[in-house]
């Protein structure tokens, strides 16, 4: 048993490894099975097709990420702090292959896109409702805000800026895009004494 869940976990690296390098569109089972000099009736013993393998590197990937983002906010920083740590880890990790494999799974896997987006609201939600939580215990939130709308709309917002329809690329440089996303964030919910952490922040990772 312990075999198989380590086939299974291999054949799950290889995939992410070439899908993030390659794309979803060109890689197929074969070329999988290929490189990791192992039959496509391997692979089918463990993913019953390029759709189900294809949604396990989705959510694999998105584990890995909610992972780190657990582990920034429970390395001791306050509640401001922890989303410019955090969006320092997002600018660091999410490279331009990783825009890529997103735009192909929405261009060519919608179903599973629509999965991954709600399942990607459901880990953030729970992220931002906690830092927002924190943030009103440690006095830098105000706390008359409402967590749960707050929540809510940073979601909605961190999606919408990935509309390049709304923010074409010629207009607002990602990095830019996602720092003015985050200061009109804290803007709005900031104690003055949150605000000057804020303002901090943002001096120190401004390039």
């Amino acid at each position: 048993m312990e075999k198989e869940m380590n086939m299974s976990g291999l054949i799950l690296e290889k995939a992410k490894e070439m899908y993030l390098n390659l794309g979803f569109k060109g890689v197929t089972l074969d070329d999988i099975a290929q490189e990791m000099s192992i039959s496509k009736k391997t692979i089918y013993q463990h993913y019953a097709n390029k759709n189900e393998l294809v949604e396990a590197v989705g959510t694999y990937l998105m584990q890995i990420i909610f992972d780190e983002i657990q582990k920034i906010a429970a390395s001791g920083c306050n509640a401001v702090e922890e989303l410019f740590e955090i969006r320092k880890y997002l600018r660091r990790t999410l490279e331009d292959k990783y825009r890529l494999a997103a735009y192909q799974l929405t261009r060519f896997f919608p179903e599973i896109s629509q999965k991954m987006h709600m399942r990607q609201f459901d880990r953030m939600k729970e992220s931002v409702s906690r830092n927002l939580q924190r943030g009103i215990s440690e006095g830098l939130y105000r706390t008359d805000i409402n967590v749960d709308f707050v929540s809510r709309i940073y979601f909605t917002g961190i999606s919408g800026t990935k509309d390049s329809s709304v923010f074409p690329e010629e207009l607002f440089n990602t990095n830019d895009l996602h720092n003015l996303y985050l200061e009109y964030h804290l803007r709005a919910i900031c104690t003055p004494k949150g605000i000057l952490l804020a303002e901090k922040y943002l001096t120190e990772n401004k390039e």
